[in-house]
């Protein structure tokens, strides 16, 4: 079952992860100066939207419609509710790491406010996501278009974070080896998933899709990650982070949400390792420089380097050049050269001799990327 912490200065607390995969009770604002300075990973935020209803809804058969009427999204004015927008984000990106990146949820009762007040404190917009919904709520009314979507917002600490995780091969084998788009399609929260109290009624009147929050987790994090919600409700932050492999932190002042999303946790089984291993191509792997063969002595100065057929060589120099007929350079450079083309991967074009058996060189760079990889 996910720990449930009281709001009690966590930065003072013996272990310094005591707070992790928790659900802390108390003020999201609070809760959040209690942690540390730039300590997770991604931010997914799904805040009060303010929805300002202006009084009961009822269906065409005159059947009350379970709106969302709890205090906790109710608030005086716009200059009430952008203050509290202020204050919730001024915290999350204190604790947001350099290179994180924060999601927010919202319709558009609230999220052009939330986006402004995103951009004003400095954050970089990465992209505006739809979340189209294949059932959403009719417009009883019929006065207004239906209200089928949702908007996330996607946006990094500031505009200089460039090693923020985004994990595009992986999201683009998952969609058929086409990108992804921004607009996506789920299912709002129904059926088994829905959480129900013992009267049968909905124990949060937001609850959002298992599915959008696996998107978003497995778009922009890594497995180890953590994952901060600050408006936890009913847990699915900590239950689908849970299952993939991240960590999560929640912040809920909700006795009764609290309760429900440490049960629900409880049941979840995270998966293997095998399951959890994210795709990456060739521009997540760290870079590997040929002289960096070298200087470790994998490829020594003077050795001879071939073509897979042995038809060209050239030879290693100190500095990590190649010279091949009078040519010298890079191991692209030179690669192109030898057989009369403009481009050239030396890494998969030049091989060495390994007890008679050649081998590319890019073997040689696995190795050393292996390494880098336990060193991490």
């Amino acid at each position: 079952m996910a720990a449930v912490l009281p709001l009690v200065d966590l930065k003072a607390e013996v272990r310094p992860d005591a707070w992790l995969n928790s659900i802390i009770k108390g003020d999201c604002v609070a809760a959040l100066d209690a942690l540390p300075d730039q300590s997770v990973d991604v931010i997914f935020a799904d805040p009060p939207y303010n929805l300002q209803l202006g009084g009961m809804l009822h269906r065409p058969d005159q059947s009350l419609v379970d709106a969302v009427d709890d205090e906790w999204d109710q608030f005086e004015s716009f200059q009430a509710y952008d203050a509290f927008t202020r204050a919730w984000l001024l915290a999350c990106r204190r604790v947001l790491k350099p290179n994180g990146t924060i999601w927010v949820i919202g319709s558009y009762h609230n999220i052009f406010r939330v986006g402004s007040m995103l951009q004003d404190l400095r954050f970089w917009l990465l992209n505006d996501v739809v979340w189209r919904k294949t059932n959403p709520m009719p417009n009883f009314k019929g006065r207004r278009f239906q209200n089928a979507h949702e908007t996330l917002i996607w946006a990094s600490r500031d505009a200089k974070a460039k090693s923020y995780t985004f994990n595009y091969d992986a999201l683009k084998a998952s969609n058929d080896d086409v990108q992804m788009r921004s607009d996506w399609l789920f299912p709002i929260c129904s059926g088994h998933e829905r959480l129900k109290g013992d009267d049968g009624k909905k124990v949060h009147p937001t609850q959002k899709p298992e599915a959008l929050l696996a998107r978003i987790i497995m778009a922009s994090t890594k497995p180890g990650d953590i994952i901060l919600d600050p408006f936890f409700g009913s847990g699915t932050t900590g239950a689908v982070a849970k299952r993939l492999g991240r960590n999560f932190v929640g912040i809920e002042r909700e006795q009764d949400y609290i309760d429900a999303a440490a049960e629900r946790i409880a049941a979840v089984e995270p998966l293997g390792k095998v399951e959890l291993t994210v795709l990456s191509g060739k521009k997540a792997e760290v870079r590997v420089a040929f002289n960096t063969l070298v200087e470790s002595g994998m490829i020594k100065p003077g050795q001879v380097l071939t073509d897979a057929k042995r038809r060209v060589s050239a030879i290693v120099r100190a500095d990590g050049t190649l010279v091949a007929g009078g040519e010298a350079g890079s191991i692209h450079r030179v690669g192109a050269k030898v057989q009369g083309f403009d481009t050239c991967n030396g890494w998969t074009f030049w091989h060495f001799e390994d007890q008679g058996v050649l081998k590319p060189i890019d073997d040689l760079r696995a190795v050393v990327r292996a390494g880098m990889g336990k060193l991490g």
